[in-house]
C-alpha cells in the first residue's frame, strides 16, 4: 500500500506535525480504534491506497462537484517527494490523472497557514508548466488541472466550507476553466448528520469525526455503510490491520512523535530568542505563522518543563 521513501529528511514543513499538540496517531489510540484520515498514515492509507482507487474516484469527484464519474485514476510519482520531519510528501501529498488525461493534486494541511492559497497556485503553476512543456508548448486542447486542499483549519473571511475558484472576469464570468483550485475548510464544517445528503458532505464528515467514532457500527450514520466509505474506514480501523500494516503504523506513529518532540525544542528556542528581542507571544505567532494559543502553551512549557 506504500511506497518506501529513502530520501533525505528536511524542515520545511516540519511545523504541519505541530498543528496539535499531539500528533492525532497518538490521540486515535487512546480515543478509538480508528485513525483519522486526515493525519499523514490516514490519507495515504485511503486517498493513496493503489490497490483499490474507489475511495479516491469518489471523493475527488465530490471535491470537484462533477456530475461526471471518474473510472480510472493513475497516482503519479510526486516529483517534489522527500520526508520530512512530519513523515509527509516535501511539496503536495498525492498526484494522479484521471481516464480523460484530467491531473488532480490533492493537499492535506492541519496547521494553521493563512497564505496556503498561493501554495495552492505555485503546486498548479508547475503542473501547467510541465504539461506545457511535454507537449511541446502546444496550448490547444489542454487537460484540466485541479488542485485541492483540504485545510483543518479556515482561512478564507466567507462563510463558504467548500470553495472551487478558477479565472472569472469581474463579472464573474468564466475566462479559463482549465486550471481550478478547490479549497475545503473542515473547520466550517458543521453539518449534522440528519442533514448530509451529498458525497461531498459525506466525505468532510468523515474526514472531520471519524477518529472519534465509537467501534460499534450500529452508532454510525447509514451513509458509512455506502461501499466507498466502508473502505476507507476499514483502512483506518486498527482492530482490522494486517501485520504488515500495524508495522506501517507504528513506523508513521514513531516517526511523528519524534518530529514533534524535535519540533517542540526548536520552538522552544525561537520563543526565547524572539522574547529576548522584546517581541510579544502575538507577534511570535503571527511572525512564524503558528496558533496564539499553541505558542501560549509553549511559553508555559518553557517555564514549567
Amino acid at each position: 500500500m506504500f511506497r518506501n521513501r529513502d530520501s533525505v529528511a528536511t524542515s520545511n514543513h516540519a511545523r504541519k506535525a505541530m498543528a496539535e499538540h499531539r500528533p492525532a496517531y497518538l490521540r486515535c489510540m487512546e480515543q478509538g480504534p480508528f485513525i483519522p484520515l486526515t493525519s499523514d498514515y490516514g490519507f495515504k492509507a485511503t486517498f493513496g491506497n493503489e490497490t483499490n482507487t474507489l475511495f479516491l474516484r469518489t471523493a475527488l469527484q465530490a471535491l470537484i462537484k462533477s456530475p461526471v464519474p471518474i473510472r480510472n485514476v493513475q497516482l503519479e510519482k510526486n516529483a517534489f517527494e522527500a520526508l520530512t520531519l512530519d513523515s509527509r510528501s516535501g511539496i503536495f501529498d498525492l498526484a494522479c490523472t484521471d481516464e480523460l488525461g484530467n491531473h488532480f493534486i490533492v493537499e492535506m494541511q492541519l496547521a494553521h497557514t493563512p497564505h496556503f492559497v498561493q501554495r495552492m497556485k505555485f503546486y498548479a503553476l508547475h503542473k501547467f508548466n510541465t504539461v506545457v512543456e511535454r507537449g511541446r508548448f502546444e496550448y490547444a486542447n489542454l487537460p484540466r488541472i485541479y488542485c485541492i486542499a483540504v485545510l483543518e483549519k479556515s482561512i478564507l473571511p466567507t462563510a463558504n466550507y467548500h470553495t472551487l475558484a478558477n479565472l472569472r472576469d469581474e463579472q464573474g464570468e468564466p475566462v479559463d476553466e482549465q486550471m481550478t483550485l478547490v479549497l475545503v475548510e473542515l473547520a466550517k464544517f458543521e453539518k449534522p448528520v440528519a442533514a448530509i445528503t451529498t458525497d461531498l458532505d459525506k466525505l468532510l464528515y468523515t474526514m472531520k469525526t471519524l477518529h472519534n467514532a465509537p467501534a460499534d457500527p450500529i452508532q454510525w450514520p447509514k451513509f458509512w455503510n455506502e461501499e466507498w466509505l466502508q473502505r476507507a474506514i476499514d483502512e483506518l480501523n486498527t482492530r482490522k490491520m494486517t501485520p504488515e500494516e500495524r508495522f506501517q503504523f507504528a513506523r508513521y506513529t514513531a516517526i511523528n512523535a519524534e518530529a514533534v518532540n524535535a519540533e517542540r525544542a526548536r520552538l522552544h528556542g525561537i520563543i526565547q530568542r524572539s522574547l529576548q528581542k522584546g517581541l510579544t507571544l502575538k507577534e511570535i505567532a503571527e511572525i512564524h505563522e503558528l496558533d496564539l494559543d499553541y505558542v501560549q502553551e509553549l511559553h508555559t512549557s518553557l517555564n514549567n518543563p
